[in-house]
């Protein structure tokens, strides 16, 4: 096995045990939510959060680690994804972990239709048929027609929007600022905008929900931080795949921990949702390595 290979396995270790420790972060959250407010739970992940980031560009200059070509993009980042954790933590506590994660499977796919027209990226007709897909896979989920759409799926539907828009941002953020800049602005204006509206939403937790909630703050930081190392150890097309076992990992937490029940066309569509995924991402791998081919090589659209 090359060094490449190796580099790659150990890059897949790294993501798996991500993959775990963020569905671990997903059924502590949906636990706190039966006593808590989810805006009071994001507030202390992000406190959490928002001081590592402050330690880090202490160390580095806030100056440096905060200069940006696109600052309000990146305030708007910040923003919608600690609004989007609220939402989220919402979703697990009122229509399930394994209802909710087979609609957020929906989210990249959603980010690469809106590419197009929002980032002037191109998309082809393969991913375009990845996407169609995954749409018909959301419908088996939701069945609008069979039942109505309920204020439960509805914020579901929500947060795997609001989560696209993030993605969105994040992409077009990349194109002038480094990873950790972007880093440091989610976890800054993230705690920002949760320590404004995060104490209007107060609680008294007990010991072992105390317990529960360093867990959860502790176990934020370290999955990130396997995260950052993944992508370090091995190439983005090895590793991104797997990212959607936390999909898996946060279902089989719902149904072996709090007894959720995942009917056929959830497994079915959540299935069929995120093999579109996987497809689509290869896709957009296959894309960018004709896009660095040499000139006069074989380019096909995607």
């Amino acid at each position: 096995m090359g060094s490449s290979d190796n580099s790659n396995l150990r890059g897949v270790l790294f993501m798996l045990a991500t993959t775990v420790i963020f569905a671990l972060q997903d059924g502590l959250s949906k636990a706190l939510a039966a006593e808590h407010s989810p805006i009071f739970i994001t507030m202390w992940r992000y406190w959490a959060f928002g001081g590592v980031c402050l330690i880090l560009l202490w160390r580095t200059g806030f100056r440096t680690g905060l200069k940006s070509g696109q600052p309000a993009l990146q305030v708007f980042r910040g923003v919608v994804l600690a609004l989007e954790i609220c939402v989220a933590i919402l979703a697990f506590h009122v229509l399930g972990l394994a209802r909710t994660h087979a609609i957020f499977a929906f989210g990249p796919l959603l980010v690469v239709a809106l590419s197009g027209p929002l980032l002037g990226e191109r998309v082809g007709w393969r991913r375009w048929a990845a996407i169609g897909l995954g749409f018909l896979g959301m419908m088996l989920i939701i069945r609008p027609g069979s039942e109505p759409i309920t204020f439960e799926m509805s914020v579901a539907i929500l947060g795997m929007v609001m989560f696209a828009a993030y993605g969105l941002a994040t992409r077009r953020a990349a194109r002038t600022d480094a990873a950790m800049t972007s880093f440091y602005y989610t976890g800054i204006f993230g705690a920002l905008v949760m320590t404004l509206i995060g104490p209007w939403f107060w609680s008294t937790m007990t010991p072992f929900e105390m317990l529960m909630m360093a867990t959860l703050c502790c176990t934020g930081m370290f999955g990130h931080y396997l995260l950052i190392k993944a992508f370090e150890a091995a190439e983005a097309s090895a590793i991104q795949p797997f990212a959607y076992l936390q999909n898996v990992f946060s279902s089989m937490m719902g149904v072996m921990i709090f007894g959720e029940i995942i009917s056929p066309w959830t497994i079915a569509g959540g299935g069929i949702v995120i093999g579109a995924g996987v497809f689509a991402f290869w896709r957009e791998h296959v894309r960018a390595k004709q896009k660095a081919a040499p000139e006069g090589g074989l380019i096909t659209p995607s």
